[in-house]
């Protein structure tokens, strides 16, 4: 994937929140003017990150970030890789610790769309990140041991998410798992 290939995802992706409309805007624009959206030392780069369900869709896995001290989906840079949605399976392995094998890309699909700022930390000043998530399913019967970039690793029931990460990205991804779950309003939130 390139960045003919991810504007491609971009402008077929459509979302019934405006803030994500606003983003997945954003997101076009700035990757027309731009060349090199997916190194860390552009000030606004493309991220990748999988939001991870357990097969019943009742639960997220979120990682307690060690850095920001935060409740995330796993995710990072891309770190020159141009293929996104390679960077967020790649990232989830990383961080969850799992086999990419125990990892399955429920849509090719981009599932959301956000743009946030990240804060400066140490010689890293703050930037933007233009985060491209994909969902994916992983078993939660099964141990996910983690890594050294998070102080934890734990399921959430789509009830407790927003007690631990309270962006409004996140909901905006719980209430499109919400939908998942009943076939019906996925097809008329898809279409909305």
């Amino acid at each position: 994937m390139h960045r003919a290939e991810l504007l491609n995802l971009l402008t077929s992706h459509h979302s019934r929140f405006m803030d994500e409309v606003a983003y997945v805007r954003r997101a076009i624009d700035f990757i027309h003017a731009h060349e090199k959206i997916f190194d860390r030392e552009t000030p606004i780069h493309v991220t990748g990150s999988a939001w991870v369900v357990s097969p019943d869709r009742e639960q997220v896995l979120l990682l307690h970030h060690r850095k920001l001290n935060r409740w995330f989906q796993p995710g990072g840079h891309a770190d020159g890789d141009n293929d996104i949605l390679r960077v967020a399976l790649r990232e989830c392995a990383e961080e969850t610790g799992l086999e990419p094998g125990q990892i399955r890309l429920i849509e090719t699909s981009i599932f959301d769309v956000d743009i946030h700022r990240t804060p400066a930390m140490g010689a890293i000043p703050l930037h933007e990140h233009i985060d491209i998530r994909f969902i994916v399913e992983i078993d939660d019967r099964l141990n996910i041991p983690g890594n050294d970039e998070s102080l934890d690793i734990a399921w959430f029931s789509l009830h407790d998410v927003m007690h631990y990460n309270n962006f409004r990205s996140t909901y905006r991804m719980l209430e499109k798992t919400r939908a998942m779950r009943n076939p019906v309003n996925a097809l008329r939130q898809r279409y909305a």
